[in-house]
């Protein structure tokens, strides 16, 4: 069997993302869906976030602050949506520890799941619990 990877729902184009729209798929998706068995999950719907839903940015920090409490994530409306978005990557670390899950491929520039400009939550999560995290897109 192939090894389990990781993905952000929305770059296996699932109708995951905060605007409601498909992402085209990226070609590298098919180079990796050749090689390993890609287990799709979305934070932000996992912890109970609707698609679509406002924007959400961390405020004053990163996810590795939001962990840490220093730091909370709030959308667009000024709702404060951390709650959530710290329930959703603990299901995600959920999902990963369940199957064996080594590795990570998250999409980039997310409050959920990016490595940059700023680490997201999950990213964050995650990577403080041992798992090699990569972004796309």
């Amino acid at each position: 069997m192939n090894e389990p990877v990781l993905v952000s729902a929305c770059l296996l184009g699932l109708n995951t993302r905060y605007d409601g729209k498909v992402l085209p798929k990226e070609p590298v998706i098919e180079a990796l869906k050749e090689r390993y068995l890609l287990i799709p999950a979305c934070p932000e719907q996992l912890g109970g976030l609707s698609t679509p839903r406002p924007a959400a940015e961390i405020l004053e920090g990163d996810g590795f602050s939001v962990l840490s409490g220093k730091a909370r994530v709030v959308n667009r409306r000024g709702q404060d949506v951390t709650e959530a978005f710290l329930r959703g990557a603990r299901e995600v670390l959920r999902v990963a520890r369940f199957l064996g899950i080594r590795r990570a491929v998250l999409k980039a520039r997310s409050p959920s799941c990016g490595l940059s400009p700023k680490v997201g939550v999950t990213a964050a999560l995650l990577l403080s619990e041992g798992l090699e995290v990569y972004e796309l897109g």
